[in-house]
């Protein structure tokens, strides 16, 4: 759970009005953390499968027109969702989209869908090998700090729980 390192990240590079979208239902809660710890609004994207031949249609629920966008999702490997995602936020007056992605595994199929995409930047964490994608931006976050930290406290049967509070800039350290 990478939220406390991309939001410290993401709290300087979102500064003006600010959404956040799960790319499908399952991600609706982890998106709604990051709204709250952003201040941000909520919408989400809903997909649904016509027919086993049949494209799936896209649907957004939620305001983007004139926003910076943040799409969360905790692990992509073809980018396919994100991208998708992104092509109907633009469509709908997004500015900025961006990608907030706790684990990028990303496979031969998600380089040349980042690079044709809509998506402003992606950013992601060092909890995986990630492949640079050339002429698409790919910002790597280190979460080695709160691994260490996470790791000793489990050691000395103390609480994680403060390392994710997401309100506490030094992620629950003291002094």
């Amino acid at each position: 759970y990478s939220l406390p390192v991309l939001i410290k990240y993401l709290r300087k590079r979102l500064t003006g009005k600010t959404t956040v979208v799960s790319p499908d239902l399952g991600g609706l809660k982890m998106a709604s953390a990051y709204a709250e710890a952003l201040h941000a609004n909520l919408a989400i994207v809903a997909k649904e499968r016509r027919s086993a031949t049949e494209t799936e249609a896209l649907y957004l629920i939620g305001e983007v027109e004139g926003r910076d966008v943040l799409l969360v999702d905790d692990l992509t490997e073809t980018a396919g969702t994100l991208t998708s995602a992104a092509e109907l936020l633009k469509k709908r007056g997004a500015q900025g989209i961006y990608a907030g992605v706790s684990h990028a595994v990303l496979v031969d199929v998600a380089i040349p869908r980042l690079q044709k995409s809509k998506i402003t930047e992606l950013v992601t964490t060092n909890s995986t090998p990630v492949r640079t994608v050339e002429g698409f931006k790919t910002t790597v976050l280190c979460v080695s700090e709160l691994l260490g930290e996470s790791i000793k406290r489990i050691h000395n049967d103390e609480s994680v729980s403060s390392l994710f509070n997401i309100e506490n800039e030094t992620n629950g350290k003291t002094g």
